[in-house]
């Protein structure tokens, strides 16, 4: 799942004067915040790796039952609680966020259109934590019903509920559908009859595996495939827990335990599949086949097997290889027998061809999107047409490619300043669902119809007071990196900003897996932006803004790119005076937290603050952890030279020095995290508190409602989000948020 020098021996000495540290911190910001907790112990322990020694003062964090552990961390939690609350401007903050929040009518997503003319969407009233599941009928607009509520699926828990996923049967009777408490994202599957409005009995499946995949129903809605992995004991090594899962088929009425494993390692003739590998099985409505995937942990490529819907239902299953990995397939759409692959065969910036399911032939696949200057980023099919995302330098938008050859493809028109997307929602009708998003814009929600041209607003879309702020706007710039190379950079703002280096700034980045931070606007940025602050985003190596061949120039030996690029991007702001030092912080969230933590320990002077949130610290130790082995893929392996070198350069817990005047770091981390382990921010901070010279504060905020952060309610990001900024406010010196002393 997505997330993530050697170090000289500590003295307990050092460790200890932590403490002074942040006394001092609390001095010189004149707050008088409670005494803080003592500094971690050192129980230094080496390994050798290829004949480099790697010291390892903190391993014993790894052991998170462990009752010191827990001791250490929970006394981290309330000091950082308590000092957080202390700063002025916060609590008033949290009320604008709140306000800027809860001010639109509702907010819709999910959107999926029924073929019985009825939408399934989820929406979320301004008081309430979580999303909940709703149905339209076609008759009317003012009829919705709630199928699904989670805080109802949590009563008697003391844990908040998420819905994970939903998946309606092809004739919309029955919905399939996936919950899991407290960020812990470990999803129990069941299944609602829409009529009576309650689960189907005998339907309840734990240890769903749903990373790479999701149910899907068989066609006459008797059944659904679904991805379990295997039920270890307690005591098994971390590192089993995503090898071996399975894909089955359950039939409604029959006992789950005597469900068929249908696709699996060493069950599937003639598929190659490790003990690591992902497998899934997908119906296509419409289809006579099948199409059976197999995903290499977080590696992009996929491969992809047809059989004939009729064959493996009778157990016969005959599976003919569509792709390989080596074809650089990374996503695929189906219409009827005809099956479309997004591949950067020949192709770096991605091209879509098509074959036949029957007899698949990706040597002699039809091209249907070809080559071009835009990068291809997803694809889906609708009755009428295939759907192709593009990104060109940050522009958003949407080809429609015909499913009759006889018809060109055409570009789907969008508003101005309106990036848009359209996701094909349901393969038997036209069209699909569009999202129209921009950086200083919240994104609407419509429908496009391609008879028309036109995108129908379906009143999910109702505007919020703060939705179209009036006086902002996106600068798009290119920033030349170490190399040379020019990465992209948006920056967020008031329009008319003065270039004078006074503003509060605030720059994030990721680059892993290839991902694309396409344009979005929250509300709650006015919080910040309206105090004149800057929100930027840098699109640096190792995502995918200029496809495959910028991903690849920011992974394994390639990572120092990321954080140089990312490095580069604050720079440019000190030096173009959106902001100074003195008033910069970054931000990185789980693999994003290698982007933060190597430019903190590389450049920690060009900082004054930063935020990593559920990071990936210790990269030489991820590998050791359960979602470790789905990520070589994506970062490498210790057991190889190569591997180790790039992990050890990549891993900020083994850069931080001692006697560095680090920026001030507030570490969070869900204490339920399954991609993430909490130890990486526990030795993050311990190792940062003990080598920080100066008075900057070092803090760690825990949550011990949530996890890596999906599925958290509406107060768990109202909170974070308002000691995220109160916290950099304050070591920015801004005033309103400087504590006093007592």
């Amino acid at each position: 799942m997505h997330l993530l020098s050697s170090l000289a021996k500590r003295r307990s000495v050092i460790a200890a004067a932590v403490a002074g540290c942040l006394l001092t911190a609390a001095a010189i910001s004149g707050a008088a915040p409670p005494t803080p907790p003592p500094a971690a112990p050192v129980r230094s322990v080496s390994d050798t790796y290829h004949g480099v020694k790697v010291d390892d003062p903190y391993r014993y964090m790894e052991d998170l039952k462990s009752p010191e552990v827990q001791t250490w961390i929970k006394a981290q939690a309330d000091y950082t609680d308590a000092t957080l609350k202390r700063i002025p401007g916060r609590d008033a903050l949290l009320a604008r966020i709140k306000e800027l929040d809860g001010a639109a009518p509702f907010r819709a997503g999910q959107i999926m259109r029924l073929g019985n003319g009825g939408i399934l969407y989820t929406k979320r009233l301004p008081g309430e934590r979580v999303a909940k599941l709703y149905m339209r009928s076609a008759a009317s607009t003012d009829d919705d019903r709630v199928l699904i509520d989670p805080d109802r699926l949590a009563e008697g828990e003391n844990r908040a509920a998420s819905l994970m996923f939903f998946v309606p049967s092809p004739d919309a009777k029955r919905i399939a559908y996936g919950v899991a408490l407290a960020g812990s994202e470990e999803i129990t599957l069941r299944v609602l009859d829409v009529a009576t409005g309650k689960d189907l009995p005998g339907v309840s499946i734990d240890r769903l595996e749903t990373a790479y995949s999701q149910p899907s129903w068989l066609p006459d809605g008797s059944g659904f495939t679904y991805v379990r992995r295997r039920d270890l004991p307690k005591d098994a090594d971390p590192t089993e827990g995503y090898k071996l899962s399975a894909a089955f088929v359950h039939q409604l009425g029959r006992p789950i335990e005597k469900d068929d494993r249908v696709f699996a390692k060493d069950v599937s003739g003639g598929v190659d599949m490790a003990d690591s590998d992902f497998p899934s099985l997908d119906i296509p409505v419409g289809s006579n086949f099948i199409v059976a995937q197999v995903k290499r942990g977080d590696e992009p490529e996929i491969a992809l097997y047809s059989a004939a819907f009729k064959d493996v239902m009778a157990g016969e299953a005959h599976w003919q290889k569509i792709c390989g990995v080596e074809q650089g397939v990374s996503a695929y759409a189906v219409h009827k027998d005809r099956i479309f692959l997004l591949t950067t065969s020949d192709a770096p910036r991605l091209k879509v061809v098509a074959t036949d399911l029957a007899k698949p032939d990706f040597a002699g696949a039809q091209t249907v999107v070809p080559l071009g200057d835009a990068v291809v980023m997803g694809i889906s099919s609708a009755a009428d047409a295939l759907y192709a995302t593009i990104n060109n330098g940050g522009t958003i938008g949407t080809l429609r490619v015909p499913h009759d050859p006889a018809t060109r493809p055409t570009r789907v028109k969008a508003p101005a300043d309106a990036a848009i997307s359209i996701a094909a929602d349901n393969p038997m009708l036209d069209g699909g669902v569009a999202w129209l998003s921009s950086w200083v814009r919240t994104a609407q929600n419509r429908v496009y119809d391609p008879a028309t041209g036109e995108l129908a607003d379906i009143g999910l879309s109702p505007a919020g007071p703060f939705d179209a702020p009036a006086g902002y706007t996106a600068t798009e710039v290119r920033v030349p990196s170490h190399d040379g190379t020019l990465v992209p950079l948006s920056i967020v703002h008031k329009e008319g900003l003065a270039l004078d280096g006074s503003h509060p700034c605030l720059l994030s980045g990721y680059g892993s897996y290839g991902s694309v931070d396409e344009p979005n606007f929250n509300p709650i940025n006015l919080a910040w932006l309206e105090r004149g602050g800057v929100l930027a985003i840098a699109h640096v190596r190792g995502g995918g803004a200029f496809g495959k061949p910028w991903h690849e120039a920011g992974r394994m030996l390639n990572k120092p790119n990321t954080w140089k690029d990312f490095i580069a991007c604050a720079q440019y702001l000190v030096d173009k005076k959106y902001t100074s030092s003195a008033k910069l912080a970054g931000s990185g969230g789980s693999a994003g937290g290698i982007t933060i933590g190597r430019s903190i320990t590389e450049r920690p002077e060009l900082f004054a603050a930063a935020i990593d949130a559920v990071g990936l610290s210790d990269a030489v130790r991820m590998e050791t952890t359960t979602n470790g082995v789905p990520n070589i893929a994506e970062f490498g392996s210790v057991k190889t030279a190569d591997g180790f070198k790039g992990l050890l350069e990549m891993s900020p817990y083994h850069h931080v020095k001692d006697g560095t005047a680090y920026p001030a770091v507030l570490l969070e981390h869900g204490i339920n995290d399954p991609r993430v382990e909490p130890w990486m921010s526990a030795k993050m901070t311990a190792r940062l508190q003990a080598a920080t010279k100066g008075p900057r504060p070092i803090l760690f905020r825990v949550d011990y409602g949530g996890g890596h952060g999906i599925g958290d309610t509406r107060q768990q990001r109202q909170e974070r989000r308002a000691d995220e900024w109160a916290f950099l406010l304050w070591q920015f010196g801004e005033p309103g948020f400087q504590p006093k002393a007592e």
